[in-house]
């Protein structure tokens, strides 16, 4: 019993997931509420935000969607924002749930972390990551008869990519995005940079699906990414995740006309639909679009002995017939 003690107290020594056990409650004080702006009413912009609507909402008075009989039809009026009910860690130590506070995980695996320095591509890190429902609104026991903040899903682990073979392997990543062989060349990252100046004023390019602004090509969807900093390298992986998960039919599209009354299958992800804040280890106050470069929010938010560890919040747009 002893010999076990003194073995997993060794195994901890390598160990540098340090989630802090009250982090929800810094999550819910630290959550950028103006990304949720703006706010949309009928086509109107009722709320001006900090960052514009670059998706677009249904510019149009009322709204119709099918209702259980004997009504058969419901009538509302469209309501438009981005709702802060997800979170994702992007972590060098596995199951590591860094926005959760929790660390499942008593030991770091070989190539998790910065993995290598290539001379002709820069440095690599390779991040697990998790997708985690956390509905604020419905945490704070606020506005939950507003059927657009309604969630069928409270605080849970909804997908983790440690167990997941396709996020690990380059390879095996082409099964599910083979055209990664057609973008992954100079000319397409040529076509990033117009996403890169795009994304510093918060209006990423949808048309160019393959690229995540500053951070990057878009493939492969795996934990691999390359960039020398490492905070805009975990917020690369996270934006990994969004695109996979769409790709695997996991997130799906709530906005425009079609995300009125119910959500549709997204394969190719749409950029301008998401915000992310870093709110750990280090929160930053403000959320940010895919593709912004980490210059610009990333400055000592990397503390060296909390283990390269990262969550964000994810703000999703909605649209929504409200009635």
């Amino acid at each position: 019993m002893k010999k076990i003690i003194v073995l997993l107290m060794v195994i901890n020594l390598f160990a540098k997931c340090t989630a802090n056990p009250s982090q929800l409650a810094i999550d819910i004080t630290r959550l950028d509420y103006s990304a949720m702006l703006p706010l949309t009413i009928a086509g109107a912009t009722v709320l001006p935000g900090r960052m514009p609507n670059t998706i677009g909402t249904p510019n149009t008075a009322i709204c119709t969607c099918p209702a259980p009989p004997p009504l058969f039809l419901r009538i509302g009026i469209p309501v438009g924002f981005f709702n802060p009910d997800r979170m994702i860690d992007s972590v060098k130590d596995p199951y590591c749930f860094e926005g959760l506070g929790i660390n499942m995980g008593i030991f770091t695996v070989q190539g998790a972390g910065v993995q290598s320095d290539d001379p002709q591509s820069g440095t690599h890190s390779f991040f697990q990551t998790h997708l985690v429902s956390f509905p604020v609104f419905q945490v704070l026991d606020l506005m939950t008869d507003f059927i657009c903040l309604q969630s069928p899903v409270g605080v849970d682990v909804l997908y983790m990519t440690e167990i997941d073979p396709m996020w690990n392997s380059d390879a095996l990543s082409a099964l599910i995005n083979p055209e990664g062989l057609l973008f992954g060349n100079p000319v397409t990252n040529l076509a990033c940079m117009a996403d890169s100046i795009a994304a510093q004023a918060y209006r990423p390019l949808d048309a160019l699906f393959w690229c995540k602004g500053s951070w990057g090509n878009a493939y492969p969807l795996t934990g691999s990414v390359v960039s020398g900093n490492l905070v805009q390298s975990s917020a690369s992986a996270a934006a990994s995740l969004i695109y996979k998960l769409h790709r695997q039919l996991i997130l799906w599209g709530q906005w425009g006309y079609a995300g009125l009354c119910t959500k549709y299958p997204l394969p190719i992800w749409q950029k301008s639909a998401y915000r992310l804040q870093l709110i750990a280890p280090v929160p930053n106050p403000f959320a940010i679009t895919i593709g912004q470069t980490g210059l610009i929010w990333g400055a000592a938010k990397n503390i060296p002995f909390k283990g390269d560890n990262f969550s964000y919040f994810l703000f999703r747009k909605r649209d929504c017939c409200a009635f």
